[in-house]
């Protein structure tokens, strides 16, 4: 099938960082370092692998450090060729996106994810676009999560939302999809409804929204006028829902897992994997932690 490409994404970057506090204080927390780079950078690289051409970041105050680290640092990078560190600016060349390949909008107020996304409306266009939640840092066997999507999507076309499987007694945590089995994919089905965690017991399934969506441009007609929704918000499960009414949905199952960098055991969590997959450091950190682990039990026995 020929569908539109995608080749914009957005990412809602507006948020305060609260649970981060102090920390957050004077630093996004988009801006919080996964193992050697900050979370933010982590998933754009997971859009780019994706084949993203364009990256759209809907800020707040305070946060002009997002747009500065995704530009050239002049006096840093002269710095280094001085030096001599040429394996260093190769890198920084390597995870610069290219000339006018960024854009940056205001989120004036705190509204919600939909209005978040809304507020990326002049830039995306009448085209459709990927979505991804940067709280959300995926960790993938094989093609990262993003392009795995955009493989469901080649091959089913309009919209796509990522999911995961969780516990049962976990659902009422997140938002949950329920799903039509009738097709033979093991990793993709159509979406029939959605709820925003559901009361324990009454999940319609137990694969959860985890923060990575490709959506059709028609969502932004129904944002415009969307209701605040759940905590005086505009939510975007509210439009997702409308949406679904004219427009076929797909769930994508894919090969990884999440961490939820937007609590601390999501975070702190998040960088244990992936130093543990890093290949510089797995060893030297592996030994470390299990160093920690026999004291730790070592500690537990003698109390």
């Amino acid at each position: 099938m020929n569908h539109r490409p995608i080749r914009k994404a957005v990412f809602p970057v507006a948020g305060l960082g609260t649970r981060f506090l102090p920390a957050t204080k004077a630093m996004p927390k988009e801006m919080l370092t996964i193992v050697d780079r900050p979370i933010i950078q982590h998933v754009v690289d997971e859009a780019r692998e994706a084949g993203i051409e364009h990256f759209i970041f809907v800020t707040g105050r305070n946060k002009g450090v997002i747009e500065d680290h995704f530009d050239r640092q002049a006096e840093l990078e002269n710095i280094l060729r001085a030096k001599g560190k040429h394996d260093e600016i190769a890198l920084l060349e390597e995870l610069l996106p290219g000339p006018g390949q960024t854009s940056f909008t205001r989120q004036q107020e705190p509204k919600g994810l939909g209005h978040a996304v809304w507020c990326a409306r002049e830039l995306v266009g009448n085209e459709p676009f990927a979505l991804l939640l940067p709280d959300m840092l995926t960790q993938t066997r094989g093609d990262s999560c993003l392009k795995q999507m955009i493989t469901g999507y080649n091959e089913n076309g309009g919209n796509i939302i990522g999911v995961e499987e969780v516990s049962s007694e976990e659902t009422d945590q997140y938002g949950v999809v329920s799903i039509e089995k009738t097709k033979t994919d093991e990793n993709c089905w159509p979406i029939t409804g959605m709820v925003e965690k559901p009361k324990a017991g009454t999940a319609p399934s137990n694969l959860i929204i985890m923060g990575r969506y490709i959506l059709q441009p028609e969502i932004f007609s129904i944002l415009k006028d969307q209701r605040e929704g759940a905590g005086n918000e505009i939510q975007l499960t509210d439009a997702m829902h409308s949406l679904m009414e004219v427009q076929d949905f797909h769930a994508i199952k894919y090969d990884g897992m999440s961490f939820d960098c937007g609590s601390r055991v999501g975070f702190l969590t998040a960088n244990v994997a992936l130093a543990l997959a890093h290949p510089a450091l797995r060893n030297e950190f592996a030994a470390e932690l299990r160093k920690l682990l026999e004291d730790l039990t070592h500690r537990s026995k003698k109390d």
